[in-house]
C-alpha cells in the first residue's frame, strides 16, 4: 500500500503506458494540430451542395471523417496526457486546445444533418445504394433516423457552440474530485497512510472495524464540507439533458440518452422492476454478514470487508497478467496472443497511483492507437486483478472492432461494451476458483468476491440507474433539486437496496455526490445489462460450446456494424426480454447459498 507521495516523474516507464506510438513528443502534436486546424475551414466548401449528388456527399464524408479520425488522436493524447497528472496545467491546456477544436469542427460541420435531412428520402435512398456512399450506408442511415430531431443550420450551429459550455459541470466535478479534494490520513497498524480514491476503497476491506470507520467517515467528511457545490455541478449537468432532451423534441432525457443505441425505454424500466422484484437474495446476503461478522448494528462501511479474513491475497500486477492469459485461453489463439503482447511488451496499460493522477480505471484510444488502459493496480485487492480483467475486455473489444471494422463502423456503443468487460471477469472468476480448487478457504473467498462483483455490477449500478431515472424525473416535472432533495431521495434507494439489517446514515447520503457516472446520463444502467448478457455468453463458453465461443469472437469483430440489440441477438442473447437479467439474478441467488455453505464448512 502507498504511504508516501509519488509524483509523475518518479513512476518507473516500465510502469506506464508507451503513448510514442501515438505521438513521440508534444512537438509532433502541435504539427498535427497545426495542420488540422489548417484543414477545419474547407468543411465549409460542401455547404449548400450535399444535395448535388451522391458523389458531392460522399467526398464530404471522406473529407469531415478523415478530420475526425486525426482530431480523435489529438484529444486521447491530451487526455491521457492529462490523466497522468491532473494537476498539470500544462497537459490540461493541451486537453483543452483539443477539446476547443473539436468544437470548432462541430461547428463548422453543423450544417451537415441538416442538409442531409433537406435531401428526399426516396433520393437518398436510391443514393446509398451506389458505390460512392456504400462504405457509409449504415452512417447515413442511422443519421436518417433523427430526421425528427435535426434542427435548421443555425439552430444546431449553436447548440455545436454550446457543447463546451453544457459539459462545463463535469469538468468542474472532475477537477474537483481528482484535485482538489483531500481527505488526510489515518492509521494503520502504526502507520500513517495517506486516504485517496485509491485506497478508500481497500481501507474499506480493513478487518479492523475502526480503520473501516476512521476512513469512511474522514472520506465523505471532504464531501461533506462542498456538498452546496457539487449538488449545484450534478443539478447543472441534469438541467443540460433536459435542455438537450427538449431542444431537440425528445419526450425526456432518458428517451434522448437511448435513442442513439435504439434502446427503447422498457429496456431500462424493466432492468429496474426486474431488479426490484429480486430484492430478496441481496437482504439475505447482507443478513448473512451480520451475522457472520457478529455485529450488533451493521453500517454501509462494513459491507465490503471480506467474509474470509484468513486469506491473505497479494497478486502483483506480472502475475495477475499471467492469470488473466490463463483464465481467457477458452477464446482461443489469437485473443490470448494480442492480449499477452498488449499487457506486457507493448505497455498498454498506466498500471499505478501516482499524485494527480485519475483515481478511476478505463480502457481507451482511438482508431489509430492501441487500446490503452488506465489502472490505479493494487497488490492487496484482488478487485484491482478484477478490473484489469475488466478494462482488458473493453481494450480487446476495441482492439478487433478497429481491425475488422471501416472508422465509421468500428466505435461499438456503451451498451455491448459492458458485455466484453464482464465477461473478462466471469472468465477470471471460473479460472481461479480452478487454481484454488483445494483450498477452502479461497473458494468461499472467491465465491465472496464474485458476489460482491455481481452486487457491484448489478444491484448497485440498477440502484444508480434508478437515482438518475428519479432525478431527472423531479427536474423535468419543475421540482426543485436541493441537496435536502437529493439526500432524501438517496436515502429512500439505500434503503430499499440495503435492506433492513443495514443501518442508513446520514453521511450515506453523501455517497450520490461521488459518483462520476452521474455526470454521464443513463450510463451506469449498461453496467447492469452488460452483466447479464455476459454470464449467459461466458457460461456458454465456459461449457465448451465452440459455437457460442465463435459466435461471441465475432460479436467482438462487429464494432457498430449493427445496433446494439441486434449484435446482442447475433451473440446469442435477447435483452429485450427478461430471462437475461433473471438468469444473471438466478446466479447470485445460488452463490449466497453456496457462500454460506462454504463459510459453515471452514
Amino acid at each position: 500500500m502507498q504511504t508516501e507521495e509519488l509524483t509523475r516523474t518518479k513512476v518507473s516507464p516500465q510502469d506506464t503506458w508507451d503513448l510514442i506510438p501515438l505521438y513521440p513528443n508534444w512537438e509532433s502534436w502541435e504539427q498535427e494540430y497545426s495542420v488540422l486546424e489548417t484543414a477545419l475551414p474547407q468543411v465549409a466548401k460542401f455547404q449548400g451542395r450535399l444535395a448535388e449528388s451522391a458523389e458531392v456527399l460522399g467526398e464530404a464524408l471522406a473529407y469531415i471523417f478523415s478530420l475526425s479520425r486525426s482530431l480523435e488522436k489529438l484529444h486521447v493524447f491530451s487526455r491521457m496526457r492529462s490523466d497522468e497528472d491532473l494537476t498539470n496545467s500544462v497537459h490540461l491546456g493541451y486537453l483543452q486546445r483539443s477539446s476547443s477544436l473539436a468544437t470548432r469542427l462541430s461547428t463548422i460541420s453543423s450544417y451537415f444533418r441538416p442538409e442531409l435531412m433537406a435531401i428526399p428520402p426516396l433520393e437518398l435512398e436510391r443514393w446509398l445504394k451506389t458505390p460512392s456512399l456504400a462504405a457509409y450506408r449504415r452512417y447515413l442511415e442511422d443519421l436518417v433516423r433523427y430526421r425528427p430531431h435535426t434542427l435548421s443550420g443555425g439552430e444546431e450551429r449553436l447548440l455545436a457552440l454550446g457543447g463546451e459550455v453544457i459539459s462545463s459541470c463535469e469538468r468542474v466535478f472532475s477537477q474537483l474530485n481528482n484535485s482538489d479534494l483531500t481527505f488526510g490520513s489515518i492509521s494503520v497498524e502504526g502507520k500513517e497512510v495517506k486516504l485517496t480514491h485509491g485506497t478508500f476503497n481497500l481501507l474499506l476491506k480493513n478487518q479492523n472495524r475502526e480503520v473501516r470507520k476512521e476512513c469512511y467517515e474522514k472520506f465523505y467528511a471532504a464531501f461533506d464540507a462542498h456538498k452546496n457545490t457539487l449538488s449545484s455541478t450534478l443539478t447543472g449537468s441534469i438541467q443540460a439533458d433536459i435542455f438537450q432532451a427538449k431542444a431537440r423534441s425528445y419526450p425526456s432525457a432518458l428517451e434522448h440518452a437511448l435513442f442513439g443505441e435504439r434502446i427503447e425505454t422498457d429496456v431500462y424500466t424493466n432492468l429496474i422492476e426486474t431488479v426490484s422484484a429480486r430484492l430478496d437474495p441481496l437482504h439475505r446476503y447482507y443478513r448473512f454478514r451480520q451475522s457472520r461478522l457478529q455485529l450488533p448494528e451493521q453500517y454501509l462501511y462494513d459491507t465490503y470487508v471480506g467474509l474470509v479474513p484468513s486469506v491473505d491475497v497479494e497478486i502483483s500486477f506480472d502475475e495477475g497478467v499471467q492469470l488473466l492469459l490463463d483464465a481467457v485461453k477458452p477464446l482461443g489463439d489469437e485473443y490470448v496472443s494480442v492480449l499477452r503482447r498488449g499487457l506486457t511488451s507493448e505497455r498498454w496499460v498506466d498500471r499505478y497511483e501516482n499524485d494527480g493522477k485519475n483515481s478511476g480505471a478505463y480502457s481507451s484510444g482511438c482508431y489509430d492507437s492501441a487500446p490503452y488502459i488506465l489502472m490505479n493496480y493494487k497488490a492487496r485487492d484482488l478487485r484491482n486483478l478484477f478490473t484489469l480483467a475488466h478494462e482488458a475486455g473493453h481494450s480487446m473489444h476495441s482492439y478487433f472492432s478497429r481491425k475488422h471494422q471501416s472508422y465509421q463502423d468500428s466505435d461499438y456503443s456503451i451498451f455491448v461494451a459492458e458485455v466484453a468487460s464482464t465477461f473478462n471477469e466471469a472468465l477470471l472468476n471460473n479460472h481461479l476458483r480452478l487454481v484454488y480448487k483445494n483450498n477452502p478457504a479461497m473458494q468461499a473467498y472467491l465465491i465472496n468476491q464474485q458476489i460482491d462483483d455481481i452486487k457491484a455490477t448489478l444491484y448497485r449500478q440498477t440502484m444508480f440507474a434508478e437515482f438518475e431515472m428519479l432525478a431527472h424525473a423531479l427536474l423535468e416535472r419543475h421540482e426543485p433539486l436541493t441537496v435536502e432533495v437529493y439526500r432524501e431521495q438517496y436515502r429512500k434507494l439505500l434503503e430499499k437496496y440495503f435492506g433492513s439489517s443495514v443501518t442508513v446514515s446520514s453521511t450515506d447520503e453523501l455517497e450520490l455526490f461521488r459518483i462520476p457516472h452521474f455526470y454521464w446520463a443513463f450510463y451506469v444502467y449498461k453496467y447492469s445489462t452488460g452483466i447479464a448478457a455476459a454470464t449467459t455468453l461466458a457460461a456458454r463458453t465456459l461449457s465448451g460450446d465452440a459455437s457460442s465461443t465463435a459466435r461471441y469472437l465475432s460479436f467482438l469483430k462487429s464494432g457498430g456494424s449493427k445496433y446494439s440489440l441486434d449484435l446482442l441477438r447475433d451473440a446469442g442473447v435477447d435483452m429485450t426480454q427478461p430471462e437475461p437479467v433473471q438468469g444473471a439474478l438466478n446466479v447470485f441467488d445460488g452463490l449466497v447459498t453456496e457462500l454460506v455453505g462454504a463459510i459453515n464448512r471452514l
